[in-house]
């Protein structure tokens, strides 16, 4: 139903550039004009209204955004560009050493912190199991994690989630036994050995997301 009507409302309303972004019932919709982005969320909401629904009050914000914002805002006295997350991602306006745009996409911190629990918990389950079978496991659970999170300006942050899981699994092997065998060395080479490393394996958005629209 969002679909539909934003086609509508883009075919009859939309002035200048438009983009709208959704996965399942969250929605990023960017605006070259302030003055449409607030067009756009009042109708919206006007429109939500007819079936009984509403845009959720701690969710749902206009904020200043891309190549422009932070110079926009700099002019007026402001501080930095707003951040907003989605899809496990915090976006932000950043700049490159040269000094120009720059989308920086870092995981979310909140979602890498209940990922390790999860993983924490799961390497107690495993504690007694031979160091190979876990280490095959972990490998498939870091592969997996980079094959969504391993995008262009999130290397620090993936990297940080190998380091942090080999922490646990370490502390979980010198629960195993008083005898303390497990080094810090060798906490290194488990790591080496059984968790891949931290490599950007996908392409920026301008590569991936090529969608043009007629308006």
């Amino acid at each position: 139903m969002f679909d539909l009507w934003a086609k509508l409302w883009r075919q009859r309303c939309a002035r200048g550039q438009v983009i709208l972004v959704r996965f399942a019932d969250d929605v990023v919709a960017g605006f070259e004009h302030e003055s449409q982005a607030r067009i756009f969320m009042q109708d919206l909401a006007t429109w939500l209204e007819k079936f009984g629904l509403k845009l959720h009050p701690e969710k749902t914000r206009l904020l200043e955004f891309g190549r422009h914002a932070a110079s926009r805002r700099a002019r007026r006295g402001l501080g930095n560009p707003e951040t907003f997350s989605f899809l496990g991602f915090t976006h932000i306006s950043g700049r490159s050493r040269k000094g120009h745009f720059l989308l920086i996409r870092q995981t979310r911190r909140d979602r890498m912190q209940a990922k390790l629990r999860v993983l924490k918990a799961e390497l107690r389950k495993r504690m007694h199991q031979p160091i190979p079978s876990v280490g095959r496991w972990l490998r498939q659970v870091v592969q997996g994690y980079f094959q969504y999170y391993a995008v262009p300006t999130n290397g620090t942050r993936s990297a940080m989630f190998r380091y942090f899981l080999g922490r646990l699994w370490w502390r979980t092997l010198r629960r195993r036994t008083q005898r303390d065998g497990f080094t810090a060395k060798r906490l290194a080479r488990l790591v080496c050995d059984w968790l891949p490393p931290a490599r950007i394996l996908h392409p920026w958005p301008d590569a991936r997301f090529a969608v043009n629209h007629p308006r």
